[in-house]
């Protein structure tokens, strides 16, 4: 199943996101869940998968915090994911890995606009890295709600040239040890590995794709860049893999600003993982 993450089009209202994706040949909708009511509201999601016959295959918890309602907290947000997801009948949550190092963001206005970030480590443990790290009560969670949650890996990032682990359990010994994961190949090419090497490593947890390549920078058209998404692609299918493969990338590289382009990148882009994943 080939599917399309809102997120790769946040710019644009979700009914036009599903409309575009039915039009397109999408198999499914991954939602990206954030503050407007739209995104979270399971009446409204259902009619638009009804409308457009496009089921939701997975749902992406928030990343952020301030969603109205919600708790701040990773395992807050989390939890009303989870109930979500059952609501509407969802079979997989996406949530990312606790954070291990905060820091400080500061921004000035000028001809351009300049940003900077200070990483501050932080030695607190929140209650999501305890969930984590406590195997036999994260199947069981899994267990009760009827969801699998899909621990997305994270990208590597580095601070004047040091490498700076903003995560808690990114990296292939401790993932391996969770029981349903998210893999997403452009943050795979942000640690340098090869691709079908960490597949070998992870795939039997692998629970969900988000596919898009990386040549430098991530999240680009999976007809673009240095990764082999043709080769994974056909080795997920020789593999039997039966989870969704969900495109996420960007509006910049789909051209979200002219939505005939829009239309024809979706299309490309569908045509290629099909002729691939098959």
């Amino acid at each position: 199943m080939i599917a399309l993450s809102t997120g790769s089009l946040y710019t644009y209202g979700l009914a036009r996101v599903f409309a575009l994706a039915a039009e397109t040949g999408f198999d499914g909708i991954e939602v990206m869940v954030d503050k407007p009511d739209d995104n979270r509201n399971a009446r409204y999601l259902a009619s638009l998968s009804e409308r457009n016959r496009i089921p939701i295959v997975a749902l992406h918890s928030p990343f952020v915090p301030g969603i109205p309602g919600w708790p701040d907290d990773q395992l807050g947000r989390l939890e009303h994911t989870v109930t979500l997801a059952q609501e509407l009948g969802v079979p997989v949550v996406v949530m990312h890995l606790p954070y291990r190092v905060y820091g400080i963001r500061v921004e000035w206005f000028g001809s351009h606009t300049h940003r900077f970030f200070w990483p501050i480590l932080w030695p607190r443990r929140k209650p999501y890295y305890y969930l984590l790290r406590d195997r036999e009560r994260w199947a069981a969670y899994e267990a009760d709600s009827g969801v699998h949650i899909a621990v997305e890996n994270m990208p590597a990032h580095r601070f004047l040239g040091v490498s700076v682990p903003l995560y808690w359990f990114n990296h292939l010994g401790e993932l391996a040890q969770l029981p349903h994961l998210t893999l997403d190949t452009t943050h795979i090419g942000t640690w340098g590995m090869d691709l079908l090497a960490v597949w070998d490593r992870l795939g039997e947890r692998v629970a969900h794709i988000h596919l898009a390549n990386f040549d430098g920078q991530e999240h680009r058209l999976p007809t673009h860049g240095d990764l082999p998404l043709g080769t994974f692609l056909s080795r997920l299918a020789a593999d039997r893999y039966e989870g969704a493969v969900s495109v996420e990338c960007g509006p910049k590289v789909f051209e979200a600003e002219n939505e005939d382009a829009c239309r024809r990148n979706l299309a490309e882009v569908l045509a290629f993982c099909r002729e691939h994943y098959r």
